[in-house]
């Protein structure tokens, strides 16, 4: 079986948030790391090279796949601010209607500015996304 590409690394979180070139997506992207930070208790830490994720859990799927991931995680890409979010907790789709504006794809939200989302509805996501896997993946 393959083993998987983003791991927990010891790289450097502030030296990534340096290395952002959109001045303004980076004063985003830090904001919202503290904010994570602050509301979670969780210690930002480097998974791969380019995301930035939050606490961790162990998974086992069925098909024998397993490995590490972050309860919740965020990465800032080209297009847009993106968060690894769980696609099945509590509320998602009435949390999303009142978020702002925003895309999504599956298990990621897609935001372009911090300014346009309603910071307590994104953390009330995060939180869902960690206690949601963390039911999940109890061992983790």
């Amino acid at each position: 079986m393959a083993k998987n590409k983003t791991v927990e690394t010891g790289l450097s979180v502030s030296q990534f948030v340096k290395s952002i070139p959109d001045d303004a997506k980076r004063k985003d992207f830090s904001a919202i790391l503290e904010l994570i930070s602050q509301q979670t208790g969780l210690e930002p830490k480097m998974w791969g090279t380019a995301i930035v994720g939050f606490g961790s859990y162990h998974y086992h799927y069925e098909s024998g796949r397993e490995g590490d991931a972050p309860l919740a995680g965020l990465a800032a890409r080209a297009g847009a601010i993106t968060f690894y979010l769980s696609s099945e907790f509590d509320k998602r789709d009435e949390l999303l209607s009142k978020l702002g504006k925003h895309k999504t794809g599956k298990g990621c939200l897609y935001v372009q500015r911090l300014a346009d989302i309603d910071q307590a509805i994104l953390m009330r996501m995060i939180k869902a996304t960690i206690a949601h896997r963390k039911k999940l993946y109890p061992a983790g």
